[in-house]
């Protein structure tokens, strides 16, 4: 019972720090922030539309980007909103109930897409070492249960362990030391020895990050071994345009998400610094860039945007 009084004993909520300590980098933050969340917003929301108005589009390379765009803008929206209203009104509360959510659903998105990434990349292994057979093998049934299988497995992993996290007995203590409610912020929080869920994290990291990053390596070993075999220049470059994408937005994602572990208990305020930029790097520079990076030299892509456009035009001409 006492165990279960320490646990519940904020009824009112946590102060989320955030960057409080650097008053004046919060308002370069707030301006920056902004600008990125409404490129982010614009970014996913025209994949998501053009995947399902261009009838190019629909296959299985684009039915996966979309799948990353809609969880890149819940990724985004489940904390900046939150940390630009905190920085504008100084006010950093955030209820108990609000917390958990945010943790729940953050957490459970992050892992999501590290599932999502490797589906992806097992779609361009296909397209580019079984080529003759890719429609026959990526048919919209399987497309369908792969994304399925990488939100199921996403959010059953937040659920264990925000479930883990919040029964921790926090004797009193309230603040978390970032700008949203996540998994080592949350810990530092306890006043019992935590070794139970970092065992069962890391073994998550395993599970989540781990064994998608050796399926990617999987796919694209074998990928390069297809790509070297094409005979014209022209087919290898199209091969490592169509994969070098995704491999940049895995980069980004991975690199910056597994560098954050580095500085789940920082000593220093410096430590604290990163920790945070990183914390903020993978929550909304990689959602914001990875519509950019996937259709910057995309020309299905840029074909569909001017269709668009070009069907606008015509209907104002007709209206006047």
């Amino acid at each position: 019972m006492r165990r279960f009084n320490n646990t519940f004993h904020h009824f009112n909520g946590f102060v989320l720090l955030g960057f409080s300590e650097w008053p004046r980098l919060e308002m370069v933050l707030f301006v920056v922030i902004s600008i990125f969340y409404i490129l982010t917003l614009f970014g996913n929301s025209a994949i998501i539309i053009l995947s399902r108005l261009d009838l190019r589009l629909h296959t299985p390379m684009y039915f996966f980007l979309a799948n990353l765009s809609f969880l890149d803008l819940c990724y985004t929206t489940s904390t900046v909103p939150q940390m630009l209203v905190n920085i504008q009104s100084h006010k950093r509360n955030i209820s108990y109930i609000g917390c958990v959510a945010q943790f729940f659903i953050f957490l459970g998105l992050g892992s999501t897409e590290c599932v999502l990434l490797s589906v992806m990349a097992f779609d361009r292994y296909v397209a580019i070492c079984q080529p003759l057979q890719y429609t026959v093998i990526m048919h919209s049934w399987l497309c369908q249960q792969l994304a399925t299988v990488a939100w199921v497995t996403g959010f059953s992993n937040s659920l264990v362990q925000t479930v883990l996290t919040f029964l921790l007995p926090r004797c009193g203590q309230y603040q978390v030391e970032n700008f949203f409610c996540e998994v080592p912020a949350m810990l530092q929080l306890s006043c019992v020895d935590t070794w139970i869920n970092e065992v069962e994290m890391y073994a998550a990291v395993v599970v989540i990050k781990v064994i998608p990053v050796g399926l990617i390596l999987f796919s694209y070993i074998n990928i390069v071994r297809a790509v070297v075999r094409i005979q014209s220049s022209e087919g290898r470059k199209k091969a490592f345009n169509t994969c070098g994408s995704h491999l940049l937005v895995v980069i980004m994602f991975y690199g910056s998400a597994i560098s954050g572990y580095a500085y789940m208990a920082p000593k220093s305020n410096s430590a604290k610094l990163k920790g945070k930029l990183l914390a903020l790097f993978y929550g909304l520079l990689t959602p914001m860039l990875n519509p950019l990076i996937y259709t910057l030299r995309n020309k299905d892509v840029k074909g569909a945007v001017k269709k668009l456009l070009g069907r606008e035009q015509e209907q104002g001409w007709n209206m006047s």
